[in-house]
């Protein structure tokens, strides 16, 4: 007799691979839309949304213990009409009803669980919780349920108060004037407060758990261009080292894991996240440009070389996330035992490698399994083993391709396919940037492929972005992050392979971001559109979260833009960005550190550098060495080739390439230097 096919809701149409875990539940769950809402309001029912993510661990455990249980799935069926979302698909609802959460409880994360009104505002929240006991003070969700469903029949006007007094506070931070000039010492105060913060033993900034912050690093490396301070480069360099050598870097791979459970990036939530890999490889790479330190300029190759191995989608995209779990084990891809280890690389090399790894049979996570790590350096590792340690060195090297092909054969984890156009914005402009630092074709040919797919895959009929794609169905209407990590990812192409069309796409997304998200009163963009699905509020997403903020993405997008086109307005608009956050910005600066990247770009009076000459020539492939073998991060380039497009980008004109078959123009203020045809030169008038 055949096995009864498994019950399927509504989830089973949607694209979403998080969505499509659910669609076996037993609770009869709705994706965000007008069905849902309207069920609500015609039942007068509250709605219970939760929010999360394919490679979530909690998620999957809220959703083992809790939604495949047929207790509690009757107990959401009978009381609340059930919401499901994607809080990578829909950033906009995550939000907003996680400021509501963090506003009840102090605190957020995911899997998010919010109770609405059916006017979608936002009453009771939390995150995980368990399914019919309490532990750590967290009530069980049996309990949570049968108590707001009493709640909402006995006194449904007094949740019903609470939940408009909730939407009306979010609804007012969102509309909040924080127009302020930035304090003229304001790189200095942030300085001071990222130096308060930080780990001198291990690097990064508070306390566990403990997580990369890519933009407060990369802002470090730009206070010690300002300043000269080795102690200010000390801030960047040492988090970098000490995170390259954790367990929240994969040894084997390459890529980061999410964050570090602990303050000393030993132990991770082990999922990978393209963002984080996105926004860390331009880190190493500034970071390797300041000091010459090529174990930098490696971990930025091996973070590539994840990406196109492991990331690649067959539309020329990248993938979201891999999982944390596998085999409903979080990490279990991950982590050795000595055992292992011996398995794998005999005797005599398992005992190096756990030396050289950081293993030992207590283990350092769970069951005597451990993370890989690198808690010695090379040199002390080898006098402890008492070999030289060049032969260890390289021995270690074959081992670990070795460890990594045994790794190949166990379940992998799962993998979030879905193409974000925010997210694959971000790994467009870092794999340009690998691609100008490191050389390597691959990295360019990728961030080319992934920006064809993003504006000819992605896009509404009358140009404006799809949020989410997946198998060649986008969907979902682009948010500001969106529209801002593809403009930075475009503006980033263009400085690597010259074509101008990336500059003209990246003007057409400006005056579309510009038409819909743009804040007329009060300065800055709006996280949604007005075109946008109305919501209980319209927010500003003001400050860095794990995500530099797409406001002060989109200020230095205008900055770049305005110096290489020339269009004044596009500046002036970048500056009313900066001013609209600036009364923020001035009492909590160590929040807001990609916008800072944007007032140093402005503060330094950036470097305007053109190179005459085709692109292909060996004398403009060394002028563009000299200019990428610099860290000076506030300039542009252009290439005044045959491919040039002088009326979009009006400072090509008059460039010619001299004797030698190139030359560089170098300006900054108005003002050009006396033009240069040697590398050196270039050096030189760059610093």
């Amino acid at each position: 007799m055949s096995a009864e096919p498994p019950t399927t809701n509504r989830l089973a149409h949607e694209t979403s691979p998080y969505l499509l875990q659910h669609a076996h539940n037993p609770v009869d769950w709705y994706p965000w839309g007008t069905e849902a809402l309207a069920r609500a309001r015609s039942e007068e029912k509250p709605i219970f949304l939760s929010v999360g993510y394919s490679a979530c661990h909690w998620c999957h455990v809220m959703e083992r213990e809790s939604f495949e249980d047929e207790r509690i799935a009757a107990l959401m069926n009978e009381h609340f009409v059930n919401v499901k979302v994607d809080r990578e698909e829909r950033p906009d609802i995550d939000e907003i009803y996680m400021q509501a959460v963090q506003s009840m409880t102090g605190a957020g994360g995911w899997p998010m669980s919010v109770f609405l009104t059916p006017e979608l505002e936002p009453f009771f929240g939390g995150t995980y919780f368990p399914p019919h006991v309490g532990v750590h003070g967290r009530p069980a969700f049996m309990q949570v349920l049968m108590s707001l469903a009493r709640a909402w029949e006995r006194d449904r006007e007094q949740v019903a108060r609470r939940g408009r007094d909730m939407a009306r506070r979010i609804a007012a931070e969102g509309g909040m004037d924080a127009r302020s000039p930035l304090d003229a010492d304001i790189l200095e105060l942030s300085l001071r407060a990222l130096k308060e913060r930080f780990d001198p033993i291990w690097g990064g900034f508070g306390d566990a758990p403990k997580f990369p912050h890519a933009m407060d690093l990369r802002l470090c490396l730009r206070h010690h261009l300002r300043t000269g301070r080795a102690e200010d480069l000390a801030l960047a360099t040492l988090s970098l080292q000490r995170m390259a050598s954790g367990g929240i870097y994969d040894q084997l791979g390459g890529g980061f894991h999410r964050y570090s459970t602990d303050e000393r990036w030993l132990i991770p939530h082990f999922e990978k996240m393209l963002y984080d890999n996105a926004l860390l490889v331009p880190a190493y790479l500034e970071a390797y440009l300041v000091t010459g330190d090529e174990h930098l300029a490696r971990v930025a190759r091996e973070c590539c070389e994840w990406t196109l191995r492991e990331m690649s989608t067959p539309e020329g995209g990248f993938a979201s996330t891999q999982d944390a779990d596998t085999e409903g084990a979080e990490g279990r891809f991950f982590v050795w035992t000595p055992d292992e280890l011996a398995r794998a690389l005999g005797a005599r090399r398992g005992a190096w490698a756990q030396e050289w790894f950081g293993v030992d049979d207590a283990g350092n996570f769970e069951h005597g399994a451990s993370a890989l790590w690198r808690p010695e350096t090379d040199e002390a590792v080898a006098r402890k083993l008492g070999v030289d340690v060049d032969e260890l060195r390289a021995d270690m090297e074959q081992a670990r391709a070795e460890l990594r092909a045994v790794r190949e054969q166990r379940v992998h984890p799962g993998r979030d396919d879905k193409i974000l156009a925010a997210w694959n914005g971000l790994m467009i402009g870092a794999l340009a940037q690998a691609y100008q630092v490191l050389g390597d074709e691959r990295y360019l040919d990728a961030a080319r492929r992934a920006a064809r797919y993003v504006l000819d895959g992605m896009r509404q009929p009358d140009g404006r972005l799809f949020a989410t794609a997946r198998h060649g169905t986008a969907r979902h209407n682009g948010c500001l992050d969106d529209y801002a990590f593809v403009i930075q990812g475009l503006i980033d192409l263009y400085e690597s392979d010259f074509d101008p069309a990336w500059i003209r796409d990246a003007h057409t997304l400006e005056e579309l971001l510009t038409e819909r998200f743009w804040d007329a009163e009060h300065g800055g963009f709006f996280t949604t559109g007005s075109d946008h699905e109305a919501l209980i509020a319209r927010l500003k997403n003001p400050h860095d979260g794990a995500l530099p903020a797409g406001n002060a993405v989109q200020a230095l997008n205008l900055l770049r833009l305005a110096e290489l086109t020339g269009r004044g307005p596009l500046a002036q608009r970048a500056e009313a960005t900066l001013r609209s956050l600036g009364q923020l910005v001035n009492r909590f600066p160590a929040a807001f550190s990609q916008l800072l990247i944007a007032a140093d770009f402005l503060h330094a009076a950036p470097l305007e550098v053109v190179i005459a000459g085709e692109r292909d020539a060996d004398a403009t492939r060394s002028l563009l060495r000299a200019v990428r073998g610099a860290f000076r991060p506030q300039r542009v380039v252009a290439l005044a080739d045959s491919r040039a497009d002088e009326d979009l980008m009006p400072f090509l004109q008059d460039r010619a390439p001299g004797a030698h078959g190139a030359r560089a123009y170098v300006c900054r203020n108005y003002a050009c230097q006396e033009p240069v045809d040697s590398a050196q030169r270039l050096a030189d008038a760059l610093a």
